[in-house]
């Protein structure tokens, strides 16, 4: 069997590393991969976002399922134009991955299916913005109603700070067209979770809680980043909040989409917030996340192709998926500066690893059959224990035996989750 995966990201080379595990797969390309995932899977450089590019690709190459992984392609209908060539795929068509390509549409299905979110008014011109912020209350959350890169989302503490968070998007268009319409939401506080699902549009099976750390440096400082670390389980998303969390979120939200015609197929991550009013919904993805995925699949039992399989044949059961009891830790290695300006091109040298290590590359380049640096986040070490402690010491373990120029890590990823469990 011939697999694609599309995508180029530690996220991807998670889900190749864990799609190698069936037997029945005898190749994987990946579209375009990185130096890193180049040793698990074929790469070749058509972008992600390169849809006629992808489907030529599945033309010449007998490719047999396909997996698309990173929101551009699928906001594109990348899984359409593979779909109508035939190819059994895993993830949303452009109509249901809608649901992260438009904040405002995300907010109005929510508002109008009561599923728990916070309070939000939309606007597609900067002057009705500011006006409504004026009398507003702060902090006040600022969104780009369409994809930014994981940046599109402002909290501003004043008005002051509001007003060039409208400007900055609706005026200077830093997320280019993502910024024609912005939702003003409400600063909801509590602990964040995110948890990733599969749903074949029927059924929903969530996978294992997460925490990230998207902040920059330590003790959550610094500019927000695509996330410098993650572990899994999450110990604020107990039993009785994930039975609350699927009643009142996780069904509500795929028996919405069925119901506007646009049935989600594939993994959908929910954002959630733990307020004192209960679970609220943050945000949505159409994908896995990153790098939630760099945590959750090391602890997945089952196979992850067979899952994937059903989910495109719409015959997913919750008994199809299990988790080993344990925990997960990624710490994420980035080059010093990100995510502003930083240096790349640096030799990486990396350890063996044991079966209870993952090393994830998102940022790599080969060059003379050397590893280089090519990206601000460059990989992630990964750490697998019966507790949580142990998955984080033996993360940072291995993140100490990985090597290249300019090299940064937070030193407190799990920290939070520690004090949280009272360790």
């Amino acid at each position: 069997m011939k697999v694609l995966v599309v995508g180029g990201g530690g996220r991807e080379h998670a889900v190749i590393k864990s799609l190698k595990k069936n037997k029945k797969v005898e190749k994987i390309y990946a579209l375009p991969g990185n130096g890193g995932i180049a040793k698990d899977a074929e790469c070749f450089p058509v972008k992600a976002t390169d849809v006629e590019g992808i489907v030529d690709f599945v033309k010449t190459h007998s490719v047999d399922f396909a997996v698309v992984t990173p929101d551009d392609p699928l906001v594109l209908g990348c899984v359409d134009a593979l779909e109508e060539l035939g190819i059994a795929c895993f993830g949303p068509r452009k109509n249901a991955a809608i649901i992260e390509g438009s904040k405002v549409f995300s907010k109005d299905l929510m508002q109008k299916y009561g599923i728990p979110t916070a309070h939000s008014k939309t606007f597609t011109n900067a002057e009705d913005a500011i006006e409504y912020l004026k009398a507003g209350d702060f902090p006040a959350v600022i969104k780009a109603d369409g994809l930014a890169l994981g940046k599109g989302v402002i909290i501003a503490q004043n008005f002051e700070e509001a007003k060039s968070a409208v400007c900055e998007i609706m005026c200077d268009k830093i997320f280019g067209a993502s910024g024609n319409s912005i939702l003003v939401e409400e600063f909801l506080t509590g602990p964040e979770v995110s948890v990733l699902s599969f749903t074949d549009g029927n059924t929903v099976v969530p996978m294992v809680s997460s925490m990230d750390h998207k902040r920059a440096r330590d003790n959550d400082e610094g500019l927000n980043t695509g996330g410098m670390g993650t572990v899994a389980p999450n110990p604020y998303f107990t039993e009785e909040i994930a039975r609350e969390c699927m009643e009142k979120i996780f069904l509500p939200t795929v028996r919405a989409m069925k119901s506007e015609g646009r049935t989600f197929k594939g993994c959908l991550y929910f954002g959630l917030m733990l307020t004192p009013k209960g679970p609220k919904v943050i945000e949505y993805n159409c994908r896995f996340g990153d790098p939630e995925t760099q945590v959750v699949l090391p602890l997945l039992e089952s196979d992850l192709l067979e899952i994937m399989t059903a989910v495109s044949e719409e015959r997913l059961s919750p008994d199809m998926v299990k988790f080993k009891k344990g925990a997960a830790c990624c710490v994420v290695l980035a080059s010093d500066g990100y995510p502003k300006k930083y240096e790349s091109g640096f030799e990486i040298t990396l350890p063996e690893t044991n079966g209870d290590e993952e090393i994830y590359v998102a940022g790599a380049r080969t060059e003379d059959e050397k590893l280089l640096t090519s990206g601000g986040r460059v990989l992630g070490a990964v750490g697998v224990a019966d507790d949580l402690k142990s998955a984080i010491a033996k993360a940072y373990a291995l993140s100490d035996k990985i090597h290249f120029k300019n090299a940064y890590k937070r030193s407190d990823i799990g920290q939070r989750a520690l004090k949280a469990k009272g360790e």
